[in-house]
């Protein structure tokens, strides 16, 4: 019943973005291409299949012969390195076999024991490969302590983390010399990974974005398996006492210090298995827990100060999740932009919200005046640019309303102003900024009602950093559910919402709809950027009327160079669409599948290559993150990585 649930749901999907007609063809590709998958012998996954996923996407037996068989025009030597302490012996043997079996052979295992007692039971295992490299401690250095003397042991071109208790994927050292080929540049590479139970059932893919400074921030995603160029390793001076518990994460945020963006690699494959018993990190008991917190905690609140932001850090909505709110550098205004037409009770509700809850005292709010024919909301009108905080703007005339008499419907038709015909989002939004005055500008939609009173307070300050440029809000439907929680550029052909449509207060695919983080784009129902943002950018797009104007906004802003940040602990109820009607008629249909050809064909590259903020193993047919339900096929000889995109 699931499936058939999420496949009326796909199809309510497509019909709602492309229409009726559109959404039959696609159905009848559909079938085809599962009627010749049939005729091949081959089927469709089921949504949350790992298993099957596994079987169609990794590779076989075949593909591991041809690997072995691999030259590589740069043919490193990856020193693995793994502290020990008091290992068990099934895991110590899991981890010996699974590098004995890597299809590249130019490694070595380098293992730190800070155990208490020598474990005579792993000698036989050391002593397989002359590629292991075994040095007993004889005392318990700690964590940070006992993997930098593994490093030491290292005489490798690259150093690779790996925790005592996971296991590597057989091909997971020859993809990353595969990566290190294809970018040479690369100083820091991570992967996919999932979960593996004493059992050796696999579970739990977490298939990763590409690096993302404020996502790194709020969680240690990048995890275990880990490759450092060895210079980088040595600039970093190894791990760092005072960390233990989040001594990785306090590494990789000094990785991202010293390191450019550019040169950091994320090969999106399962390349390793994070061990989950009842002695690991998923399975602390609260106490520990605790302090693995409070050390990752610390690791953020240095890394932070170091590279001169002014930022607190505390615990998120789940373990292992943190939240960064960042200080506001004096009293910038902000200038909040409303377009709004008639819709007097609505857009009231939007204002009441933001005058009566808002506790960051500098902001105006420049309402958009766009085409109303009510009396209803021009007598609004004049009531609140009694308020010197709010001003009313004509969008046919661009100029402010100031009086009683200029803010009527019959000094309009009296004064024969031409008015502009259709509805122009992005016209009306550029109309609405050139008559600002403050240094930061928030686009907010009349249909939505505010729920958080410090919102400018935390959206300033990201905004604030010179490395953001648009910071994103959550967003709900007014049944509890989630209306925006972020925007991936793909989904249903062009882009669509994160985690649409799951409970206010559930989590998806890894609680992502609930933590901070760096995505390609935010809806702009509620978006801040700098002015300044506009003139760079060249404005809105204005031959992106309704559709896709806010996406193309915020790859314009990325392609300058900047980070678009997604705070989910800014909320909004959102009315979606009540003010405007939907896309129904001939015309708009018409409009709308132009609008799409016009971002097809400014942003066909990153359509064709991926979201860099979402993964290629996962389906642009949902917004929820399903894996994807047919084979991804990119591993083993014609391996395809993600390549480096402008975007």
């Amino acid at each position: 019943m699931n499936i058939i649930k999420h496949r009326i749901n796909q199809i309510k999907f497509y019909i709602g973005k492309y229409g009726f007609i559109k959404t039959v063809k696609k159905c009848i590709k559909t079938v085809l291409r599962k009627i010749i998958r049939f005729l091949k012998g081959e089927k469709d996954l089921q949504y949350g299949d790992y298993g099957g996923w596994i079987k169609y996407n990794e590779p076989k037996d075949a593909d591991l012969k041809v690997q072995m068989k691999k030259k590589f025009t740069i043919e490193p030597k990856i020193s693995v390195i793994v502290p020990m302490y008091n290992t068990k012996e099934k895991f110590f043997r899991d981890l010996v076999n699974c590098m004995i079996a890597q299809t590249y052979t130019n490694w070595e295992l380098c293992l730190a024991d800070g155990s208490p007692e020598e474990n005579a039971n792993l000698k036989k295992y050391i002593e397989k490969d002359s590629r292991i490299k075994y040095n007993f401690l004889g005392e318990n250095k700690g964590i940070a302590g006992n993997t930098n003397a593994a490093i030491e042991m290292a005489t490798g071109d690259y150093i690779a983390l790996l925790d005592h208790d996971d296991v590597l994927a057989e091909y997971a050292l020859y993809e990353v010399v595969y990566a290190i080929n294809k970018y040479p540049n690369s100083e820091f590479l991570y992967s996919d990974e999932d979960k593996i139970d004493e059992n050796d059932n696999r579970y739990d893919a977490y298939f990763k974005p590409d690096f993302a400074p404020d996502t790194l921030r709020c969680q240690n995603y990048i995890c275990h398996f880990s490759i450092f160029k060895k210079e980088l390793m040595k600039k970093l001076n190894g791990f760092q006492v005072g960390y233990d518990g989040a001594q990785d994460y306090d590494i990789f945020l000094r990785m991202s210090e010293v390191t450019d963006p550019k040169n950091i690699t994320h090969i999106p494959k399962i390349l390793y298995h994070w061990r989950v018993h009842s002695e690991s990190t998923a399975k602390l008991n609260s106490n520990a827990k605790n302090y693995a917190f409070e050390a990752g905690k610390k690791a953020i609140s240095d890394h932070l100060k170091r590279v001169g932001l002014d930022g607190t850090v505390s615990e998120g909505c789940i373990e292992g999740i943190y939240r960064v709110d960042y200080k506001v550098k004096g009293n910038p205004k902000v200038s909040i932009v409303i377009p709004n037409k008639d819709g007097q009770d609505i857009l009231k509700v939007c204002i009441d919200s933001v005058l009566e809850k808002t506790t960051y005292d500098n902001y105006e709010i420049v309402i958009v005046e766009n085409n109303s024919v009510s009396n209803e909301i021009f007598d609004y009108y004049k009531e609140l640019i009694k308020n010197e905080k709010i001003r009313v703007v004509n969008y046919n005339t661009g100029k402010e309303i100031l009086s009683e008499e200029e803010s009527s419907v019959e000094y309009t038709n009296k004064n024969r102003i031409k008015v502009r015909p259709g509805f122009n989002y992005s016209a009306v939004i550029n109309c609405g900024v050139r008559n600002t005055t403050g240094d930061y500008v928030i686009q907010l939609n009349n249909d939505t009602e505010l729920i958080t009173p410090n919102w400018l307070e935390l959206m300033l300050g990201f905004c604030q950093r010179d490395d953001v440029g648009a910071v994103g809000v959550k967003l709900y439907f007014p049944d509890e559910t989630i209306q925006h929680a972020g925007i991936i550029v793909g989904i249903g052909g062009i882009a669509g919402n994160r985690f649409k449509s799951i409970p206010k207060d559930g989590h998806g695919y890894f609680a992502k709809e609930s933590m901070i983080e760096n995505l390609s784009a935010v809806t702009a129902a509620c978006i801040m950027t700098k002015k300044s943002a506009y003139e760079e950018t060249g404005w809105m797009d204005e031959e992106l009327a309704v559709a896709f104007n806010d996406v193309d906004f915020c790859l314009k802003i990325r392609e300058k160079g900047y980070l678009v940040v997604y705070n989910p602990f800014v909320e909004f109820w959102h009315y979606e669409s009540k003010s405007r009607g939907q896309e129904n008629t001939p015309e708009k249909i018409r409009r709308f599948q132009g609008e799409i050809s016009r971002f097809e064909q400014k942003w066909g590259e990153i359509l064709d290559v991926g979201d860099p903020y979402y993964n290629i193993n996962l389906s642009l047919d949902t917004e929820v993150y399903h894996m994807k339900n047919i084979k991804v096929n990119y591993y083993g000889e014609e391996a395809i990585i993600k390549k480096k995109r402008k975007v």
